[in-house]
């Protein structure tokens, strides 16, 4: 694991972890168990992916489910 982390992938991790904390507290909230689900993906995994573009990729695949399954119903 790279711990020197550069700017940019510590300013991704924070405003990933952000739209993570948001997303938990709207499905915390409104008893919603994917929004919480995703909240806390999101707000995790950052931590444990040193690379700026595979991080951003994760999220936005994330995201895509998220979306998928609020389009679904869940």
């Amino acid at each position: 694991m790279d711990l020197n982390l550069d700017g940019n992938a510590l300013l991704v991790s924070l405003v990933i972890g952000c739209i993570g904390f948001v997303c938990f507290v709207y499905g915390k909230k409104q008893q919603r168990l994917p929004q919480m689900v995703a909240g806390v993906a999101l707000s995790v995994y950052p931590y444990f992916v040193p690379n700026l573009i595979l991080m951003a990729a994760i999220a936005v695949v994330i995201l895509v489910l998220l979306w998928v399954a609020v389009r679904m119903g869940a």
